[in-house]
């Protein structure tokens, strides 16, 4: 079952040489439509999750689907594979069923734009563009819901279908999706923000192709692939081993008492090929954390990793995609089978990056970074406004600590993904019955060490009217391991303080728990692991942070660092708690801190929350 492609023009591109000066500018005017695809989505959508923080993901490819600039890694392969209709100029394609496009989308929240680009008869290029929708329905409010044991309770699945059929656009189809969500006009203005955004990518490639030729352009398109290619091949040659190394992490549970879950991966290369190779992960679970991993995507997260650690000047692009195979096990937490509920798959794509790094790391552990890219921390809030009756619903990303890493500290409160930012504050208070209290990085919360891990931080929302609260977060149980001496993070909470002065610690992963007036929640995200020796790190810096806020007095200590009333380095005092201290300083790579066994035994007493049962 693979897509018919209609042409009119069916002659073959024609390869040719393209001089130095034309691809550089081919390969730039690319990396700026992409670019102005995100401007022109960002300014025309009107949910504040693709809007405020851009939580969607472009993608020009070549005339076979490839990725030549991008973000997120190529899902027009798994599309074409399992399309059985046409193509044809002036279609464009919807969808957002993970189970028709082999994970290329990976829950029914993202709507996929896919636009095929004619020139002259022939297809030469594709764009596309999904971005994350507020609602599609299902049974709760944002359409992620934690005990959700099917994908049909979380919303509705568009299978690919053409909003627009050799270019008319179908109304009616549109009009039958929409009647199923709650937040109508938002999905109906970031559908056609998707649209804008991809045909505004169309009329680029075109403009190019009619300046330089279409035949300049294909082949500029496949040199800018091969060039990643040999790019990348240097780089897994040079950098990984034919020796295997895995490496194991745990998502802490699946919302339904049940946990932790794993993930494990072994990598070896076996010639110029990489084989990564999930054998032992956990089986798939009953609530709605499996993640569909998209091959592709997979290959894209490794690559766009070993990119920003060793080279960060070679382009994104899917041109390595033969020198990486991904073996993943059916019926697994990454492969679940139909009908797997899929939505809250977050938890599982974040943690992926804690394991690709602690992978690559291994073998040179000087390029090793610590975990803190755990999870992506989501907050939904919806009701009916007490005014005007009218329906509200806030989807809202977090931000936990990103770990340390070789060259430098971690950041405080940052996105799992860097192009993501925060929603502003001013925002979240025009447009929904809520203040925020308080919003700031918790000192100590990132790892000690000589690059410290970043800090959670503490969101404290004020509720000013009835409604109903979700929320989906990670490392609550686990910790965000350190790496070559460094100290954990710390781990995330949720607390309610409500009106009467009573306290409730929530679970990471809730739905439907009912706020009132002056209800105020505790959004605690977790820190980043540290990096290296604590006590190798410069004492006057520590001091410094003290001042700044971001480590305490007494979390100084875990430096080795003595701070004196007047907010200075006690030298001599430091001096001899470090020589204390160095018998302390675990000389293992990895530190994750308290055993399983040790956090199930201590679990209620130190979180709150009772321990989750194995699966």
């Amino acid at each position: 079952m693979t897509a018919q492609i209609l042409q009119t023009n069916t002659a073959a591109f024609d390869p040719v040489k393209v001089d130095p000066v034309t691809l550089d500018i081919i390969e730039n005017a690319l990396r700026n439509a992409r670019e102005e695809m995100d401007a022109t989505l960002f300014r025309t959508a009107m949910s504040p999750g693709i809007r405020e923080q851009g939580d969607a993901f472009p993608l020009i490819a070549d005339h076979d689907g490839k990725m030549v600039v991008g973000q997120f890694g190529s899902f027009i392969d798994g599309f074409l594979k399992n399309y059985d209709g046409t193509i044809e100029e002036g279609d464009v394609i919807w969808l957002s069923d993970p189970y028709s496009c082999e994970g290329a989308v990976s829950h029914n929240n993202d709507w996929l734009i896919l636009i095929p680009i004619y020139h002259d008869g022939r297809i030469i290029a594709w764009s596309a563009m999904f971005g994350h929708q507020t609602d599609v329905g299902g049974k709760v409010p944002g359409s992620l819901p934690t005990d959700g044991n099917s994908i049909f309770q979380e919303g509705i699945r568009i299978p690919p279908v053409k909003i627009y059929k050799k270019g008319v656009y179908q109304e009616d189809l549109v009009e039958l999706v929409l009647h199923q969500v709650r937040t109508k006009e938002w999905c109906r203005s970031d559908l056609n923000a998707l649209l804008a955004s991809c045909r505004t990518a169309e009329k680029r490639v075109i403009e190019i192709c009619k300046r330089f030729g279409d035949d300049v352009y294909i082949s500029a398109t496949k040199d800018l692939l091969g060039r990643n290619k040999r790019a990348m091949s240097t780089l897994f040659t040079s950098s990984i081993g034919e020796e295997k190394v895995s490496f194991e992490d745990f998502i802490c549970d699946d919302g339904m008492g049940f946990g932790p879950y794993k993930i494990k991966c072994t990598m070896w290369r076996e010639g110029d090929k990489v084989i990564l190779d999930f054998d032992g992960t956990s089986p798939q679970s009953a609530s709605s954390i499996n993640f569909y991993l998209n091959e592709n995507m997979l290959k894209m997260f490794f690559g766009i990793y070993m990119i920003m650690v060793f080279d960060p000047q070679i382009l994104f692009n899917d041109g390595f995609y033969d020198l990486v195979e991904v073996r993943i096990p059916d019926g697994s937490l990454l492969k679940p089978k139909f009908p797997a509920a899929l939505s809250c798959r977050t938890h599982a794509l974040g943690r992926i990056f804690d394991v690709l790094g602690a992978l690559l790391g291994q073998r040179q552990p000087e390029f090793l970074n610590a975990a803190g890219f755990s999870s992506s921390p989501h907050l939904m809030f919806s009701g009916n406004d007490e005014k005007t009756g009218e329906w509200f619903q806030l989807f809202q990303i977090g931000f936990g600590g990103i770990p340390g890493r070789p060259f430098g500290d971690g950041a405080d409160g940052h996105s799992l993904w860097p192009g993501f930012t925060n929603i502003p504050n001013e925002f979240l208070e025009k447009y929904f019955p809520l203040r925020i209290d308080r919003y700031e990085t918790i000192p100590d919360s990132g790892g000690a060490g000589l690059n410290r891990g970043g800090n959670g931080i503490l969101m404290a929302y004020r509720f000013l009217q009835d409604g109903n609260i979700s929320i989906h977060d990670d490392r609550w149980f686990t910790y965000p391991w350190g790496v070559n001496g460094g100290a954990p993070g710390m781990r995330s909470r949720k607390l309610m303080i409500r009106a009467d002065g009573s306290e409730e610690v929530l679970g990471s992963k809730v739905d439907n728990i009912a706020v009132h007036k002056d209800d105020v929640l505790h959004y605690i995200t977790w820190g980043g692991g540290g990096w290296g020796n604590p006590l190798e790190r410069d004492a006057d810096l520590v001091a410094l942070e003290v001042k700044r806020g971001l480590v305490t007095v007494e979390g100084a200590g875990s430096y080795g660092v003595v701070i004196k009333d007047d907010g200075t380095v006690d030298q001599e005092a430091t001096i001899s708690l470090r020589a204390e201290m160095t018998p302390q300083i675990s000389s293992d790579v990895f530190n994750f801190g308290p055993s399983h066994e040790e956090l199930r035994a201590n679990c209620r007493e130190e979180t709150g929350l009772p321990a989750p049962i194995a699966p």
